[in-house]
C-alpha cells in the first residue's frame, strides 16, 4: 500500500467502549460508547485546528493507521507509527473521541466515522441541512452512495441516484432514493435534465465529470 511502513495495523473506523480515561478527562466516562474516525492526533494550536480542520492542520494530522506520531498525543505499542481500529486497544485524546448514543448497533456506528462524515459535510457545507428541501444527486450506488441517499432522504430532500447502469435502481430505493437516473442512458439523462440543486459524486476512478453536468439545476453544485 503505497509507502506504508510494515508491519501496522489497519482500521480507520473504530468503534469500541472506554475502560480508562486520565485525569483531565472531560468529554467522556468509562463505560461510553465511542467512536474515532480517520485521523487521530494534530496540534490544535494552528488556525485550522482551531477552525475545527484539524485535517489542514498546519503540522500535519497523524491518520489513525500509519500515521507519524509527531503531536505525541497517541498511545500504542509501536513507537513511531499509530495502529488502528484492528487493534485490541487504543489511547485517544478526547478531542478526536465522538460519544456514540447507547442505542446505536456497533455495526452501524462504526461506517458513520468515515463514510458518512464524508457524506454528511458536503450536505451541510452545501446547504442541506438548513431546512430548505433539496433535490440532492448522488453518482454511485456503492458504500459512500448508499450512505450519502440515506442521510440526504434523512434530511428531508428528494434524493436522485444515479448510476452507469439500471442493475442498481432497487438497490438504490431500498435506501431512499425518490428517483433513478442511468448516466449512460441519454433518454433518461434528457429526462432529468436540470433537476438536481446539488450532487455528491462517490466515484473514486478517473471519469468525466461534464456527463453529470447537464444534471443540474441552475446554480447548482457538483461536488
Amino acid at each position: 500500500m503505497g509507502g506504508t511502513h510494515y508491519p501496522f495495523v489497519p482500521g480507520h473506523e473504530l468503534m469500541g467502549k472506554v475502560v480508562e480515561v486520565g485525569s483531565k478527562v472531560t468529554k467522556v466516562k468509562v463505560g461510553d460508547n465511542v467512536g474515532v474516525g480517520c485521523f487521530i492526533d494534530a496540534c490544535l494550536d494552528c488556525p485550522r485546528c482551531k477552525e475545527g480542520d484539524e485535517q489542514y492542520c498546519d503540522k500535519g494530522m497523524t491518520g489513525t493507521y500509519g500515521g507519524d506520531k509527531k503531536h505525541g498525543r497517541v498511545g500504542g505499542n509501536q513507537e513511531t507509527k499509530t495502529c488502528g481500529g484492528y487493534s485490541a486497544s487504543n489511547v485517544v485524546h478526547e478531542h478526536f473521541v465522538c460519544k456514540i448514543p447507547d442505542g446505536i448497533p456497533p455495526e452501524c456506528a462504526a461506517p458513520i466515522l468515515c463514510a458518512g462524515i464524508t457524506m454528511y459535510d458536503p450536505l451541510r457545507h452545501w446547504g442541506a441541512t438548513a431546512g430548505k428541501k433539496m433535490t440532492i444527486g448522488i453518482i454511485g450506488v456503492g458504500g459512500l452512495g448508499t450512505m450519502g441517499i440515506k442521510i440526504s432522504k434523512a434530511l428531508g430532500h428528494d434524493v436522485y441516484a444515479i448510476s452507469t447502469s439500471a442493475h442498481k435502481e432497487g438497490l438504490a430505493k431500498e435506501k431512499g432514493a425518490t428517483n433513478f437516473v442511468v448516466s449512460t442512458d441519454p433518454k433518461s439523462m434528457q429526462e432529468n435534465a436540470g433537476k438536481c440543486d446539488l450532487i455528491l459524486n462517490t466515484v473514486s476512478a478517473n471519469h468525466d465529470l461534464n456527463v453529470y453536468m447537464p444534471l443540474l439545476a441552475k446554480s447548482g453544485t457538483l461536488v
